[in-house]
């Protein structure tokens, strides 16, 4: 039966390792030397002082000799935003099938999402902190887990929406039970727009928790990190530090990556 009732996936091809090519791994690193040869050459050669722009030197020198404390802050961040993503990309999801299995939870969720994707993090931290205790990760955790959970959500629901007619009446007629609809031709069919949802929140994880340090919570972090910095006149540390925050947003974007990838060679062929 199952052979009958899987769905096509001519809809949304799935993403492939062979579909990565050399070509699409040197071109980014061409043009990244590019633009840091020519950062270095634009402040040597008009001597535009650090704190409008410090050198790439500057900013490896300050990498190399703390790159512990970099290390540090990179890591309490990656934890808050990966238990974050986590936690809002299973809200996400579970929304999405809920919302795809009734039409009242559908329609009172739109107004739901439609405020919480305008949720200013600004005016967010401060209340959460207030909420949660401002030596705890709590908040921060809860921005993360508030900014992950749209996309995955949008993006799930949009997949479950590409389930055929005749794939939900074949299942109906064999008198399946909803989770047995869903685990067999539901959630196969919408996996590629999880994978999407969760590649665009992976990035908006790092940017919430990071950005949820500027305005309190414990002494930690690469948002703390760089205020700190900045507020001391070194700026080439400042920049340091926002150049470990770009390494941890790719990383979670890579891995995610991989994730798919690995899912999509394992997964069964239609």
């Amino acid at each position: 039966m199952s052979a009958v009732v899987t769905p096509e996936t001519t809809t949304r091809p799935r993403l492939r390792v062979r579909d990565l090519r050399l070509g699409a791994v040197l071109a980014p690193l061409v043009v990244g030397a590019a633009f840091l040869g020519s950062w270095q050459l634009a402040v040597d050669g008009f001597g535009i002082d650090p704190y409008i722009v410090p050198a790439p030197s500057a900013i490896w020198d300050q990498l190399v000799t703390g790159r512990s404390n970099v290390i540090d802050s990179l890591l309490v961040t990656g934890r808050n935003a990966l238990i974050g993503m986590l936690v809002g990309g299973f809200m996400g999801v579970l929304g999405a099938v809920l919302s795809s299995m009734a039409k009242v939870i559908d329609q009172m969720a739109v107004p739901i999402v439609a405020a919480l994707s305008v949720v200013p993090i600004v005016a967010l931290a401060p209340v959460l902190y207030t909420m949660f205790g401002a030596a705890v990760d709590t908040g921060r955790i809860v921005i993360a887990a508030l900014a992950v959970s749209i996309p995955v959500y949008l993006n799930t629901l949009r997949g479950l929406r590409q389930v055929s007619t005749v794939h939900r009446e074949l299942m109906s007629a064999y008198a399946a039970t909803p989770t047995q609809a869903i685990r067999t031709v539901t959630l196969p069919t919408a996996t590629p727009y999880v994978f999407t949802g969760l590649r665009i929140a992976s990035s908006l994880a790092v940017i919430s928790a990071l950005i949820a340090e500027y305005f309190g919570g414990p002494v930690g972090g690469l948002g703390k990190a760089i205020t700190s910095a900045a507020a001391s006149s070194n700026y080439p540390l400042a920049w340091a530090y926002v150049t470990g925050s770009i390494v941890l947003g790719l990383a979670f974007y890579v891995v995610t990556l991989l994730v798919e990838l690995w899912f999509a060679r394992h997964a069964p062929q239609n």
